[in-house]
């Protein structure tokens, strides 16, 4: 899951403990959550827009996609006038996990072997919510623990 850290960080959701991933608006993010997204799913936390840009965490599913009450909310930066509840925008629940000793950078990520195929290095790459492999996972999670 990505976020520019401006807006809310790794140490955001430390500091909080939980958030709710509010404010998607692209269907294919959306449908990710809704459909592969489950409590206890482990998540990377992805600094985007950053100097440098990079993985800065894991967190965790806390609670399953539900409506977003944002898009619903004239109030709200999330507002969306076109949003009906039929076919709601989605939200999950997201839990800090852990903050990684040292950022997992974009240019590491190209760089590694091990990492070929993984979605934020190709082009054009720039939903909100990625599918991981396992195996991509867990590498990433090593050169973010150090391990």
């Amino acid at each position: 899951m990505k976020s520019e850290p401006g807006s809310y960080s790794i140490d955001d959701l430390a500091r909080d403990g939980r958030t709710h991933w509010e404010g998607v608006r692209n269907y294919q993010a959306r449908n990710l959550m809704r459909d592969q997204m489950q409590a206890g799913d482990a998540v990377l936390f992805y600094h985007s827009n950053a100097q440098p840009p990079g993985v800065a965490g894991l967190a965790r599913i806390s609670q399953a996609a539900q409506p977003d009450p944002t898009a619903q909310d004239p109030n709200h930066a999330y507002y969306d006038p076109k949003a009906i509840p039929q076919n709601p925008w989605l939200m999950v629940e997201l839990g800090f996990v852990a903050k990684f000793p040292c950022l997992v950078s974009l240019r590491e990520l190209k760089d590694h072997p091990g990492l070929t195929g993984l979605m934020v290095i190709q082009r054009g790459a720039r939903l909100s919510v990625q599918p991981v492999a396992p195996e991509h996972f867990r590498l990433i999670e090593q050169l973010g623990l150090g391990d």
